[in-house]
């Protein structure tokens, strides 16, 4: 595997190295395995947390167990994105406030805001994001990054771009103060990804043409997502930047190149945690593939789409699901299907549009401010 050049790397260890004390130094190993846990190199720490357990077990210490919870709930994050990374991340958080452990709890408090910002549970996002701003001292840049993150997600879900750029600036300074190339990686893919996504809605939603989103420099951001990880030296989810490509290619209307990404790269990326995303991701290749030729294919994943369509996944996935399929039923002549969808699509729409507006009432009743 290829060697992680990583600024933070280097300072964990430099201060495990200089450390006489077992809890400190278990402590800073924890945090070195999530370093490299977050650049890909999960057999590597995996390795490093295990042996943290074991000595834990002989040695039991508050300050190591919740952190040993803590980096359990991110690798359960960073794998599947399963329900134990909220469970044991909590548990983190439970004893960090108890035991007044201060950098630990604004960690695990942003993270749950992330957690709960992934699963559009609004006010418990609001609510966590309060309890890091509380907690996080003004150099914190760990626990402030990841809150600077999520309420830059938060804004732009709520449709306010302008300030999800103040959070995300804000984001990228903390990042970049702890030399956290992982940060700033996840921060690009992040900015790509919601860029992404407004694409696609306004394309389904005919706001502007395949020409236009060619021109708006999309490809741009997830290659340079790509490139930057390739000279850090690793990405915990290598699979999930050439499906942002072949969302933004489909878009484009290069169908043949995104159909090859989709194929190569989103039965990986789904069995790592994009199922409950996946309807319209395989409506997306569904459409790729009625547009290349393959007419038949294109109508089985299609009906495979919508047989994944998840009613618990975000709403404008059930929408731009909806969307696609309408599209592809009518370029295959099937007026009825066709219809059927697009009622369910603009139903969804209304739904998210609903849904937008409530989560910017949130945010401006909330009153926080990047810092």
């Amino acid at each position: 595997m290829k060697r992680l050049k990583s600024r933070l790397l280097l300072r964990l260890e430099g201060q495990i190295a200089a450390s006489k004390n077992f809890a400190a130094s278990s402590c800073l190993k924890a945090q070195r395995a999530l370093v490299l846990a977050r650049h890909g190199h999960m057999a590597e720490a995996r390795e490093q947390l295990t042996e943290l357990h074991q000595l834990a077990f002989q040695h039991p210490h508050p300050e190591v167990g919740a952190w040993l919870h803590f980096a359990e709930g991110l690798m359960s994050y960073y794998t599947d994105f399963s329900v134990a990374a909220h469970e044991k991340i909590a548990h983190a958080y439970a004893i960090a406030k108890s035991a007044n452990l201060a950098q630990l709890q604004a960690l695990s408090a942003a993270w749950l805001a992330q957690i709960a910002y992934v699963q559009h549970q609004q006010v418990e996002m609001v609510a966590f994001a309060q309890a890091c701003d509380a907690a996080a001292a003004p150099d914190d840049h760990a626990a402030r990054y990841r809150l600077c993150t999520v309420m830059g997600l938060a804004h732009l879900y709520a449709g306010q771009e302008p300030g999800a750029r103040g959070w995300f600036a804000k984001a990228r300074v903390h990042a970049q103060a702890d030399g956290d190339d992982a940060a700033i990686s996840a921060l690009m893919y992040n900015m790509a990804e919601m860029r992404t996504a407004q694409a696609r809605r306004d394309s389904l939603l005919s706001q502007f043409s395949a020409s236009a989103v060619a021109n708006s420099g999309l490809l741009l951001g997830a290659d340079s997502v790509s490139h930057f990880d390739a000279v850090v030296g690793g990405s915990v989810m290598p699979d999930l930047t050439p499906v942002l490509r072949a969302q933004i290619l489909t878009v484009e209307g290069d169908f043949a190149q995104a159909r090859s990404l989709f194929e190569a790269h989103l039965p990986q990326a789904m069995a790592a945690g994009l199922s409950r995303l996946g309807s319209s991701l395989l409506a997306d290749l569904a459409w790729c593939r009625v547009n290349t030729g393959q007419a038949e294919q294109g109508l089985r994943q299609a009906q495979e789409a919508e047989l994944e369509l998840d009613p618990h996944c975000d709403v404008d996935d059930r929408a731009i699901t909806y969307s696609r399929l309408a599209q592809i039923y009518a370029a295959l002549g099937d007026a009825a299907n066709a219809e059927r969808h697009a009622k369910s699509a603009a139903a969804e729409w209304a739904e998210f549009a609903s849904q937008q507006a409530a989560w910017g009432q949130a945010l401006a009743a909330a009153g926080m401010q990047p810092r």
